[in-house]
């Protein structure tokens, strides 16, 4: 029973699953490794300038011929160039976050770049579709990271309702059991960050790969709620630090302040009391370290044995 999907038909991928583009953790080795094995890769161009995205792109090309993707952060002070460059590489998928990449659509479509851009509600979903997006992902508060207010499985169905175009569901997706529920729910596939921090390919820190193997159900924590923009990490002293100062009213600004640099000291230092140790509340489900190859398989294996169940238990009635 193979998976396929009009999301594979878009970005001309073999299954229907979207590596996360996580800054700092989404290198040209993790992206690469992830278009081979048969998804769509994407590069986390966080806050980077454009050489170091550039880099990035070449490295993945290195690795691999298939197509994969540029996540742009659209409140980066490098946005636009980074829009400039992607054309310049001819990088085939643009993913965007934190923002309505409208302006930038019709030059990206002019060189057939495919555009998908992350939500977190359907009023945004509706606007982005008006855009001329080609799909959308919506994300819901599961997710490590930045995270919305409603989680995946009421927000999916819902966005799949008001949209035309594909619906890529993120947020609490580990395995094949989650790409059958996200199916069902109308998504036309799956994205997933925290599975893939932990493929061999990934460089971030042995420590912060270490982090989300020991988590448990209840270890992520929300933090920054009071600043607007909250954040699911894994506890730590960090996690603890900024919820006291959001308990005792501390401005956005001073708040912020504290996590300067945590990402970078997760990711590059392996600091795991004061780094940011982004991850989903699917953490816990993640036992080991294993190369993409494995987890891709892994779960449209899984994802076809519950296919299977479900069919058969549907010929005995």
């Amino acid at each position: 029973m193979r998976i396929r999907t009009v999301l594979c038909d878009l970005l001309d991928i073999e299954y229907p699953i979207i590596q996360g583009g996580m800054a700092w953790v989404a290198t040209g080795e993790l992206a690469g490794a992830v278009s081979e094995s048969g998804g769509l890769g994407v590069i986390g161009a966080g806050n980077a300038p454009r050489e170091v995205v550039r880099n990035e792109i070449r490295k993945t090309r290195s690795l691999t011929d298939k197509p994969f993707g540029v996540n742009v952060y659209l409140l980066s002070p490098f946005a636009e160039e980074i829009m400039d460059l992607v054309i310049e590489e001819k990088v085939p998928v643009v993913v965007t976050g934190a923002g309505n990449p409208g302006k930038y659509v019709p030059k990206l479509k002019e060189e057939g770049i495919k555009i998908l851009s992350v939500v977190a509600s359907v009023n945004l979903a509706i606007r982005l579709e008006r855009s001329g997006v080609d799909a959308v992902i919506a994300e819901g508060l599961e997710c490590g990271g930045h995270i919305g207010e409603i989680a995946t499985m009421p927000l999916v169905p819902q966005i799949v309702d008001a949209v035309s175009i594909p619906v890529v569901a993120a947020g609490g997706v580990y395995d094949g059991r989650g790409l059958v529920a996200a199916l069902a729910l109308g998504a036309s596939g799956v994205q997933m960050g925290t599975r893939f921090v932990c493929a061999k390919e990934c460089i971030v820190h042995p420590n912060y790969k270490k982090a989300i193997i020991d988590a448990r159900d209840r270890s992520t924590v929300v933090t920054g709620q009071s600043t607007g923009h909250p954040v699911r990490v894994l506890k730590n002293k960090l996690s603890t630090k900024f919820l006291e100062a959001e308990g005792k009213g501390l401005s956005p600004e001073e708040i912020e302040r504290i996590g300067e640099g945590a990402l970078r000291r997760a990711v590059v230092e392996g600091d795991v009391e004061y780094g940011s140790l982004m991850a989903g509340q699917v953490a816990a489900m993640v036992k080991k370290e294993e190369s993409c190859k494995e987890i891709i398989d892994d779960i449209i294996l899984g994802a076809e044995k519950v296919l299977k169940s479900l069919c058969s238990m549907s010929k005995n009635h």
